[in-house]
């Protein structure tokens, strides 16, 4: 991701992700995350509906937003990936240093959904 289009999201607690349905339809969602080596990252259970729209449509949307997912900036246009073994872990361990025990509380109810997925955004 260029340094200048992630800087917006350095100071921020959610993102507003959007994904896409097989009709073209938005589903925009807000969501923590956190950044590692110019990725940003996101942990959602398996059975949430963007997992499954993420597995049809890659190109995404991003911007930050506050909690109910009102833009704080620009849409920029994204790629997102499901991460590896190795990238989940540091991802989850950095939710857990920046949202604290808030993450951990939210990351119990997760697991009960579902095995937690870490979906990772390159601009």
């Amino acid at each position: 991701m260029s340094s200048d289009k992630i800087t917006a999201f350095l100071d921020e607690k959610y993102l507003n992700l959007e994904t896409y349905k097989n009709n073209g339809q938005a589903v925009k969602t807000p969501v923590w995350f956190v950044v590692n080596d110019g990725t940003i990252y996101i942990a959602t259970p398996s059975t949430a509906g963007k997992v499954k729209r993420l597995n049809h449509h890659k190109n995404v949307r991003i911007v930050p937003s506050d909690l109910k997912g009102k833009p704080k900036g620009d849409w920029i246009d994204a790629t997102a990936y499901f991460a590896n073994e190795s990238e989940s872990d540091q991802a989850i361990k950095l939710r857990k240093e920046k949202y604290g025990l808030m993450a951990r509380l939210i990351g119990i109810a997760v697991y009960k959904k579902g095995v937690p997925i870490v979906i990772g955004i390159n601009v």
